[in-house]
């Protein structure tokens, strides 16, 4: 918190997207955290409140590039190579993603850039299934602008207060964590029972 803070001061509403643009890429601290803590500074005056929701939102389209960079990187075939390796994981599997992903890519990338923890993991298949960059950078766009905005907005009304909205937003992080947690173990479990019969 006080390095993200240090950093609005020096640098301004710049400050916190490169904060917003690092957590994309490496989330020990999330944006629950950062863009309440970038509306309170703008309700005190330190920063504007529209720089800081475009200097945001910039961050947030610059981190997602780099994941899905390195999605694009890794690419449909390198994945499948991978995942034979894989206990558990079949080749089918992979395919079945990114079928998956043709189909409803444009609407996981929007409403995934509003979810906890998938907002920076969405980015990765994205690039993997080779969804066209400039689509990508649009829906990653309108997706960060809604979120960011809320919670920028939400810890300019709230003042001192900002920190409940993480320790709100705390929960469906844990939510989402538990049900990721949930869909491996059940997944693993299925193939187990699978191998078995």
């Amino acid at each position: 918190m006080e390095w993200i803070t240090r950093l609005m001061e020096a640098l301004g509403s710049p400050g916190a997207g490169l904060a917003v643009a690092l957590e994309n890429v490496f989330p020990p601290v999330p944006s629950e955290v950062i863009l309440p803590l970038a509306g309170f500074t703008a309700g005190q005056g330190r920063i504007s409140l529209v720089a800081a929701i475009l200097w945001t939102t910039a961050g947030s389209v610059v981190g997602a590039l780099v994941l899905y960079g390195l999605g694009a990187w890794l690419g449909l075939d390198r994945l499948r190579r991978v995942a034979g390796k894989l206990p558990f994981v079949q080749v089918s599997d992979v395919d079945k993603a990114d079928e998956w992903f043709d189909r409803h890519g444009n609407a996981a990338v929007f409403f995934g850039r509003m979810v906890p923890v998938v907002r920076s993991l969405i980015s990765v298949p994205a690039g993997v299934s080779g969804m066209p960059i400039a689509k990508f950078t649009l829906y990653t766009a309108a997706g960060s602008l809604g979120w960011n905005t809320a919670l920028i907005l939400t810890g300019y009304a709230l003042g001192e207060n900002y920190q409940l909205v993480d320790r709100y937003l705390g929960w469906v992080s844990t939510a989402v964590l538990a049900a990721l947690a949930i869909a491996i173990v059940w997944f693993v479990v299925s193939r187990v029972k699978a191998r078995r019969s």
